[in-house]
Formats: C-alpha cells, structure tokens, sequence
C-alpha cells in the first residue's frame, strides 16, 4: 500500500515529536583560580584523599572509630538510603509504561434468565432458561508510545533516581563532616579545660602566699579578697567550659545514632597535627560536590518533563486486545470453537482542553529555568565556601603565630610580675593582671588550634570530600526482559 506524501512527512517528524529537548548541561562560570590561596605547601591532588573516608587524613583513631560508627548507624543517613530505594521503585514503576500490561482471570458463573423477560421481536414467547458461563479471559493495554511521552517520563525518573543517589553522598558527607568537627570541638574544649584547672592551681597557690603575707601582717585584706575574685572567676569559667563539652558529646552520640547516656568520650587534649589538605581546581568542583550534582540532576530531570509536556499536545494511541476461552460448558472449555480474541488500535488526539495542555508546556519549561538557576546558585555557593575555608585557614594561621607570641610574652609577664610582688616592688593587682592576661591567651591559643582543624574539616566538606560524580552514570533503570515479564 503506497502512503501518501503527508503520511510520510508525519512519519518523518515522528523522532521530532518524541524525543524533546535535547539535555545539555548548563554553563557555569568557574574561576581559573582560588583567589585565596592554600596555607601549605607541596599540596597533592584531591584524588589523593582517601575514598570515602577522607577524615583518616587527620591520622587520629578515635575520630576513625566515630566515624565508622555514624556510618553504620546515624539515622538521617538511613533515611537517605530509604529514599534512594523509594527512587530506585519509582523508576521502575515509570519504566514499566515500556512494556504491555498482560491481565488474566477466571470466571465461573450460572444464572436463570425469566420467563418473563422482554422480548425484541414479535412472536416469540420466552420460557426460562438456566445456564452457565465459564470464561479464561486475558487483556493485553499497551502504549505506542510515538511521541516519546513515556519515554521521557524515564528519563525524568532515571535523572531524579541519580539525584537522589547523589543526595544520600551528600548526606553522608554532612553527616561524616559534622562528626569530625564535634569531635574536634570536644577535644578544643578538652584542651582548654586543661589550661583553665592549670590557673586555677596557680591561682589557688596565690590565694595561699597572699592569706599567709595577710596572717603575717605583710599584706591586706584586699589582697585575699582580689585574688579570690579571680579564683572563683576561673572556677565559673571552667564549669561553662564543660557544660559546652558536654552538649558536644551529646552531639557526638546521636550522629553515631546513640542516646546521649550510652556514650561518653574519653577526655583527651587537642593534640592532631594540621593536614595539607589537597586543593582542587574551581572547574573541577562541579564534578566533585554532591549537592551540586543533586541540582544537575535536577535539571536534567526538568528538562525531560518538558517532553512529557510536550507529548500531551499530540495523540495518545493505546493498543488494546483481550482473548481467552469462553464456554457454557466446563468441559468443552478448551475446545477449538470456545477461543475469542479481539485487538485494536486508536487514536485520541485533545482538541479543546481550555488550555490545560499548553499551560502545563509552560509550567515545565518555567520549572526547567527554575532548576538552571538553582544549578548555577549552587555552584556559586559551592565556589564561596571553598574561598571562605581557605580565607579562614590563612587568617587563622596568622592568628595562630601572633598568638603564639603572646602567650610567651604573657607567661613571661606573669614571671616578672610574681618575683616582683615577691620583693616588695609592686602590689598584688599587678599579679592578678598578669594572671588573667596569661589565662586569656593561652585559652585563645587554644581555641585558634581547634578552629583550624574545624575549618580544614570544613574546607574538606567543600570540597566534596573525595567523591566525584562519575560514579551516577551506573545508576538508572534500563529496559529488560526481566521487568517486562515481572508482575
């Protein structure tokens, strides 16, 4: 049967109508360099981090065995693996508009027609009539899926099941991250407690030489009274420093998916050296943060919905057919002239939808934009935390030294001002300042070697910890013999 030339023209354009708008990925513009750069030297490649465990570049047991733990059991990250099986089962469900959908079932049944039913033709006369039925009948409903509406429809699934892979390393780093800097915040806090009871065994020493020069009529009263202001002062401050402890151990327990009463870390001071971490360049940031390629995905997903949207301007053409066997009899069942069939083909094209049809075009390629700019936004925050921990580590590092410096001089001060008050050269408050001084900066030494490590924890989570997003291309649902014969 020869077509005619519009027939051909229609067919032609058929790939057009089915494939909707080609993917690609959106352009972002990535910075050739950090603006701040890393405060060490000789840095490696960030393939050099190890995979999925990038905290072992701090080299310290304890932090490894919580991490470990947090991964085995914290509950956000349970959740994430539920959700990508949720996505992995949603895809499926989508896939499954490929195949033809096969039902079957049995029918048994016996009935007693009246004898007084209404007839259609004149002259006959109706007597009852009881009989039975019983039928094997089967339905066969499949899509010619022509204008690729589900196709796309996978596309979107296998692009949102990716994102949703991508979300759970991304939650897995969040969780990992937080773990390591509570855990060094705990130990920062552990440091400092010591450098508080150390004053206070100072000061209490003071409080003693003072007492006995005011028994001895050497001193005033007001030299006691001064430095126990100062004593009680540092005992305040020790206590809020292990009421912080330990709301960070509580912390600790629950990202190891613990309750606070089941875990109770070892006080330790903070003794982890600095690592160099490795630093990757800004363009290969896009391939190596979960959550932008959580956002990518995204995109993707949008722009496969654009085709779905699409595919609804254009006719849906369903192929339905049933067959079985149908007989009054159950013995003659499966004879020759009990067998039916039926199949056929149609088209329902809309043509007056108020609308409905376009407007929801509109909507995915409005959706489509959105998740660009959600993309790009992404990105732009992925660069800004990158420069923002390295920034911090410089600054720090700065800090660091100058606060080294002062601490010297502080303890130094603090000598001269005791052998001083000792020979009677100068009163006791020149003590106490030179007490409080030294007690302020070797807390703030402290806490400056915490904050570093915090924020190579954080430069670390910026960077993506390791992971790359090569790894997404082996998940999606493809089309098999096994799911098209699955119930």
């Amino acid at each position: 049967m020869r077509l005619p030339p519009i027939a051909w023209l229609l067919l032609a354009a058929v790939p057009a109508f089915a494939g909707g708008p080609k993917y690609q990925k959106p352009e972002v513009q990535s910075p050739q360099a950090w603006q701040t750069p890393a405060p060490w030297q000789n840095a490696q490649p960030l393939d050099s981090l190890p995979k999925g465990a990038w905290w072992k570049v701090f080299g310290d047991s304890e932090l490894d065995s919580y991490e470990d733990r947090a991964l085995a059991n914290n509950q956000s990250l349970q959740a994430a693996v539920s959700r990508l099986s949720q996505a992995r089962a949603s895809a499926r469900v989508t896939a499954s508009g490929l195949y033809p959908e096969l039902d079957g079932g049995v029918r048994a049944a016996r009935s007693r027609l009246s004898g007084n039913r209404p007839v259609s033709a004149a002259g006959i006369s109706p007597v009852p009539v009881t009989q039975s039925d019983f039928s094997i009948p089967f339905t066969l409903n499949y899509e010619v899926d022509l204008f690729g509406r589900v196709r796309n429809s996978v596309r979107a699934a296998n692009a949102t099941l990716q994102a949703s892979a991508a979300d759970l390393e991304n939650v897995r780093l969040l969780v990992t991250s937080e773990v390591a800097a509570d855990y060094f915040q705990l130990r920062e806090l552990d440091s400092e407690i010591a450098v508080v009871q150390k004053a206070i065994g100072f000061q209490e020493q003071g409080l003693d030489l003072v007492d006995k020069r005011h028994q001895g009529g050497a001193a005033s009263g007001l030299e006691p009274a001064q430095q126990q202001v100062v004593l009680n002062s540092s005992k305040t401050q020790l206590s809020l420093l292990r009421q912080q402890r330990a709301q960070y151990q509580h912390a600790l327990a629950m990202l190891q998916g613990l309750a606070p009463a089941e875990f109770v870390a070892p006080v330790r001071e903070l003794n982890t050296t600095l690592p160099a971490v490795p630093v990757a360049m800004p363009s290969e940031l896009l391939q190596r943060r979960p959550d932008i390629a959580i956002a990518e995905r995204e995109t993707a997903a949008a722009n496969a919905q654009i085709g779905v949207a699409r595919a609804a301007l254009y006719p849906s053409i369903p192929l339905v057919g049933g067959g079985g066997v149908d007989s009054k009899s159950i013995s003659a069942l499966l004879n020759a002239p009990s067998f039916f069939w039926s199949i056929g083909l149609s088209a329902i094209e809309p043509i007056i939808a108020g609308g409905r049809n376009r407007a929801q075009l509109d909507y995915a390629r409005a959706g489509y934009q959105e998740s660009v700019a959600n993309y790009r936004e992404t990105a732009l925050t992925a660069f800004q935390q990158v420069e923002d921990a390295l920034s911090g580590l410089n600054a720090l590092a700065t800090a660091s030294e100058s606060q080294q410096l002062a601490v010297a001089a502080a303890e130094k001060s603090l000598s001269i001002a005791n052998a001083r008050y000792t020979g009677g050269l100068v009163t006791y408050l020149d003590v106490i300042t030179a007490q409080e001084q030294a007690l302020t900066n070797e807390r703030l030494a402290t806490q400056l070697l915490g904050q570093r490590l915090v924020t190579s924890v954080y430069l670390v989570k910026a960077l993506g910890g390791g992971w790359d997003s090569t790894s997404l291309a082996q998940v999606g649902v493809k089309p098999s013999l096994k799911q098209a014969i699955q119930q």
